[in-house]
Order: structure tokens, then sequence, then C-alpha cells
């Protein structure tokens, strides 16, 4: 008996009835989804397509914020003097996006000075409430205000701190007639191409986060000097950090009067406990720095053999009207100096021109490529007179 032929293959993708049954068509996304309109999606095939669509998200969501900042109302600048007059931390809550966007705004608070938390409203209601104190504000993100989540604490954190701030799409929703205090971003269209990613109004809910919280630090006159207390390992505190923080202070640094003997004057200065690499020299009448004498003036001294020199008065040879840097100085204006002057010591002066530390370059050395010198200098290089 003859072998049965073997039967061709069948083009791939489709089954034994594919020739006689129709072919169901695409399901339609708006028959699953009625909130995606009437507009089906086509995705952007080319790459000026493509490009366009990023530009139009970013304008989407600039708009939004062009929007929020005209609709903004006295309710902002009342959530941010409360938020400057808070004796306890600002507590931030919300879910989802929101509560993203809470973990965030909660970091610029602590950035800017003001304590601040967030506390998730899923954890609070297992025991996180008793982070809330009488002296705190909450501040509770939600766009609809209609977070089942947030909505189930909302009314134990009203009466277990200070008061409760909504920041919310707008007045009429449930966590807003909770609150003592509603700020309203507006509703927005978002950017997505469905219409339902947070995008436009989680951009909005940022921005109005972030100009309550810096408007509460100005209220506050939160300095640079503040901020780098608060950043003390970032490039930016480090930008700010100034000379009286990094300096030897003048009860370890070599010092001596400038009418003694050079030796002396070495004598006398090395008691202090700190060694540098000069001694700074003072008018006896009035504490003023007078003068500067380094190691490698002695060297000199030493090298030409003129040990007789070291019996005459310091003043003779030291450094008159030596360059100084002013106390509250930035550090990055010190090392400018060092820098440009070439000179490895700084003495660092008060107003009336005592001293009161010095900076040795070896003190800051590692700092130079750690980004405490990032940013131009803005001190000109003055002499003490």
């Amino acid at each position: 008996m003859n072998a049965m032929p073997a039967p061709k293959p069948r083009p791939s993708g489709l089954d034994d009835t594919s020739a006689s049954a129709p072919v169901a068509p695409a399901a339609d996304p708006r028959s699953i989804d009625p909130r995606l309109g009437d507009t089906i999606d086509v995705p952007p095939e080319t790459p000026l397509e493509r490009l366009r669509c990023l530009r139009d998200t970013v304008l989407a969501e600039s708009e939004a914020l062009r929007q929020t900042a005209q609709t903004l109302s006295a309710d902002a600048v009342r959530a941010a003097e409360l938020t400057a007059d808070c004796r306890g931390s600002v507590i931030v809550t919300g879910i989802g996006k929101a509560g993203w966007i809470g973990q965030k705004i909660a970091a610029t608070l602590a950035s800017v000075g003001t304590p601040a938390h967030f506390l998730h409203p899923s954890e609070a209601v297992h025991g996180d409430l008793g982070r809330v104190r009488k002296d705190d504000l909450v501040w509770a993100f939600s766009n609809s205000g209609r977070s089942e989540e947030v909505l189930a604490i909302a009314a134990h954190l009203r009466q277990y701190s200070h008061g409760l701030v909504a920041i919310t799409a707008d007045a009429d929703n449930p966590l807003a007639a909770a609150a003592d205090l509603v700020v309203t971003i507006g509703k927005h269209r978002e950017a997505c191409h469905n219409g339902l990613a947070p995008t436009c109004s989680t951009t909005a809910m940022l921005a109005v986060g972030d100009a309550i919280a810096l408007l509460s630090s100005r209220i506050r006159r939160f300095t640079p000097q503040d901020f780098a207390r608060f950043h003390p390992g970032g490039a930016l505190g480090r930008k700010l950090t100034v000379v009286d923080d990094i300096m030897r202070d003048v009860a370890h640094c070599r010092i001596a009067p400038h009418d003694v003997p050079v030796r002396q004057a070495m004598v006398v200065a090395g008691l202090h406990g700190r060694r540098s690499g000069a001694v700074m020299l003072v008018d006896p009448a009035d504490q003023t720095l007078s003068g500067i004498f380094t190691d490698s003036d002695l060297a000199r001294l030493l090298e030409s053999r003129r040990e007789s020199e070291l019996d005459r008065p310091v003043s003779e040879l030291m450094t008159r009207c030596p360059t100084t840097i002013r106390s509250g100085s930035q550090l990055r204006d010190a090392i400018a100096i060092l820098s440009q002057r070439r000179i490895s010591e700084l003495p660092v002066v008060d107003t009336t021109g005592r001293p009161i530390g010095l900076i040795d370059i070896t003190d800051v050395v590692s700092l130079e490529g750690s980004g405490a010198t990032a940013g131009p200098s803005s001190v000109k290089l003055t002499a003490h007179v």
C-alpha cells in the first residue's frame, strides 16, 4: 500500500476554520472603556511625529501650570502662613501618584528648614496615626478629593493635629469638606493620549506644593546659610559653606605680638596646639592683624646662615598687610584666593581686623575636587590694611 502524502502546512496563524469563518474585527477601545472618548489614538510612526508628541506633552503640562498660576488665591498664601507658623512638623499624606508628589513635597519642606514627614494613608490606619501631634499641620494631596484611603483618615488627622490643608482640584469634594483650608489647583485634562494617566494634574500639584513650601521659608527668613546647614554633604551645601566652618580657630593657631624677636615669636607661637604653616602677628595695642611670618620665611633665614636675623624684631621681616578674608565669607572664595595668590595660609579676620582663625591649604585641598569650589568666586582679592 502506498503511503498517504503528507498534508501541506497551513499558513502561520490560521486554524482549520479560518478559510470559511469570518475574521472578527479588532475590539474598539471605546467599547472597553467609554472614558477614552470618540478618538482612537494613532501611534506616532515617524521621528518627527514622535518628537512632536514629546513637545505636545511638555506644552500641555506647561499650560496647566500657567492656568494654575493664574487661579491661585489667598488660600495658598494662608497655607504658607500656617506652615511658617507651625510649631510642630508638617505631616504630608496622599495615595497613588498624589502620594509620590506628597513625598517629594515633604522632602522640599525639610530641605528649606520645615520639619516634614510623609504619612502613608494605609499605614496610618494601622498605627501610624500615632506620629501626628497637636502642633503638627497636615497637608493632604488628592486631585479628585475622593481617594478612599485619604478620606478614611481625614477626620482623624484633623482631630489630632493643628489643622488640615487639602490640596485638590476644586473645593467641591469630600476631602475639601473635611479640611480646615482648601488650596485648589484647578481641573486639567491630562497630557496622556487617553486622558487618564496623571500628568498635568500631578505637575500642577507639585508646583503648588513647592510654591507654598518656598513662600513659607521666605516668611521665616530662611537664608542660604540655613540651607547649607541642612545640606552638609551635598554639592549645594558645599557651595554655601562659609570659612568659619572650616577654619582653624584662633585658639589653635600660631599667633604672637609683632614687636618681639623672631626667635621669641616662634617660641610663643609654638605653645599653641595645632600647627599651621604660618604665624599670625598682631599689634599688641589693639590685637589687630599686622603681618604674617611663614615657615618658608624662617627656612630662608636658616638657609642663608643669617642666624643673627633671628634676634631682629619679627615686624621687620614679616609680610605686612597680608591677604585676608572676612568672617562669614564663602569657602569657595577663600579657595579662589589661595589659588590665585599662590599662598598656603589665609588669615580670617573680623570686622575690626582682628584675627579669629586661619585657613591652611591642607584644610581645603581635599575639598577642591568635591564641589566646594563650584560656581564663580564673588570676593575681590584684598589685603588687610
